[in-house]
């Protein structure tokens, strides 16, 4: 049989056909005459309302019932909130107000029971805390059901506005043995007997041997690749591979850092959105960022009006004036040696005090977006030493091209850069920050066949969520969050 959504139903004339309705129970409310159930499939905020009346005529008459109104009666008894159940009965129009039609029960089965007595999801309020701990859960309440189909709606917006430019969507690897952000703070992956190797240590130490020597008791030669490998913080250098070859590309998957943070805006898995882009200098990058921006957001206060009248009243208020505005503004472009001016001259606002060379911190963002510009700011050409290796070198030597595009309610959402196409360049530059040019010899033969000026850009997915939904910690925004000392579900 075909089953068709909620969200389908909601959506038909009221003319008395038969429907078939699947889902949670949300509610059930019971009277003397008359029971008000309320089934939600997930398929959109709204759920339906299915009505039985003791006193109508189906259910009164026995010969054309069948028993039916006693099994209905049954099948109540069993009804809590969280219990599935699968319910028929004639499609009408509703009295009520806020839904234009619910379903007459004919008959009513209880798929699956919900014991009020152990069911974490009763009807009240629960705060986020506590439905992470429930994170198996928590999808089937209002707000994570929205963030669910947000998280969906924004992945198929990414993937339109990519496909309808002309990208080719690359699947880059999840093991890697280069680091992209030259930051260290990698997963690292190992099939090394640890149990062994700690075995080893104790020994090397009984026989004298310097702790600062442990190191040369692990033989890499003898691991999975041969060689250390880490989990991906980025598919970025991978990426820049295939827009030399298909000119335009994007990756769009999961990344991993091992920082020790608790923050709400810390991860340790999320996912990454990554184009990359031949034959496109800085301008052409922010072009694309700008228009990037405004065509999520866009999708959301359109194809998502529902949830996000949702969030926009019980989330966050004003929330749909904040991302609307977004959309309609054009971007201010500034020179991180002018943010910084402008920033100086509001030092004795900030908690962290603004200097040329200084890593811009969330409360000057903030004030740019929201004080100074009142609308999003894309700042370019940040200082050399607070940026990737990878980033093209200005001819003052002392900047990049960088950007970093921030908006009003949250600050940075995108950061990205023309990349250094020379050869000799990013040589010199691997070298300075440390790295090892061995790590990237296959990086750097890209600037050695057929080199070209090529930029790109990384946008955090679950900071892209969180800003559409108002949401106020990553880990709500993403199903199973992976944070420090947590790793269930």
């Amino acid at each position: 049989m075909k089953i068709t959504l909620i969200k389908d139903i909601l959506v038909s004339e009221p003319d008395g056909r038969t429907v078939h309705v699947y889902g949670w129970v949300r509610t059930k409310r019971d009277s003397k005459n008359l029971c008000f159930i309320q089934v939600n499939d997930g398929s959109c905020f709204a759920s339906i309302q299915l009505t039985f009346d003791r006193e109508s005529e189906a259910a009164t008459d026995s010969a054309t019932s069948d028993g039916a109104a006693a099994d209905i009666e049954n099948e109540l008894k069993k009804i809590t909130t969280g219990a599935s159940v699968h319910a028929q009965g004639k499609l009408i129009p509703s009295p009520a107000s806020g839904q234009a039609v619910e379903v007459s029960l004919e008959c009513l089965e209880v798929l699956g029971e919900a014991p009020a007595e152990t069911y974490p999801l009763q009807k009240k309020g629960h705060s986020f805390e506590f439905l992470r701990e429930i994170a198996h859960l928590r999808p089937r309440t209002n707000a994570f059901g929205a963030v669910a189909r947000m998280r969906n709606q924004m992945a198929f917006a990414v993937h339109s506005f990519f496909q309808e430019r002309g990208f080719n969507y690359v699947h880059t690897p999840i093991i890697t043995a280069s680091d992209c952000e030259g930051a260290g703070e990698m997963f690292q992956v190992t099939t090394l007997d640890l149990a062994k190797i700690a075995e080893q240590g104790i020994k090397a130490g009984a026989k004298g041997i310097s702790p600062d020597k442990a190191a040369e008791l692990i033989d890499y030669t003898k691991d999975f690749f041969g060689k250390s490998a880490n989990l991906t913080v980025s598919g970025q250098l991978e990426a820049e591979t295939f827009a030399t070859a298909l000119s335009r590309v994007y990756t769009f998957g999961p990344t991993f850092r091992a920082e020790n943070s608790n923050t709400p805006r810390h991860l340790a898995e999320f996912w990454m959105i990554e184009p990359e882009m031949a034959f496109f200098d800085l301008d052409d990058n922010m072009d694309l960022a700008e228009d990037f921006i405004k065509y999520l957001l866009n999708w959301a206060l359109t194809k998502c009006a529902e949830d996000m009248a949702f969030f926009n009243e019980r989330i966050q208020k004003g929330l749909i004036d904040t991302l609307t505005q977004v959309v309609s503004s054009d971007f201010e472009r500034i020179s991180y040696t002018r943010a910084v001016e402008e920033l100086e001259k509001n030092n004795d606002r900030f908690e962290f005090k603004v200097f040329w060379g200084c890593d811009l911190q969330t409360e000057h963002e903030r004030f740019l977006t929201e004080q100074l510009y009142k609308k999003p700011v894309m700042i370019y050409d940040y200082p050399k030493d607070i940026k990737a290796f990878y980033m093209k070198m200005n001819d003052d030597g002392k900047t990049v091209r960088a950007v970093d595009v921030l908006v009003p309610g949250i600050g940075e959402i995108i950061g990205g850069s023309q990349r250094e196409e020379s050869y000799d360049k990013l040589l010199a530059r691997i070298a300075e920050m440390g790295l090892k040019p061995e790590d990237y010899w296959w990086y750097l033969d890209l600037r050695k066949y057929g080199s070209v000026v090529h930029s790109g850009f990384g946008l955090g997915f679950e900071r892209l969520l969180r800003y559409v939904t108002g949401m106020a910690n990553l880990r709500d925004v993403i199903p199973f969050p992976r944070t420090p000392k947590s790793a269930d579900f």
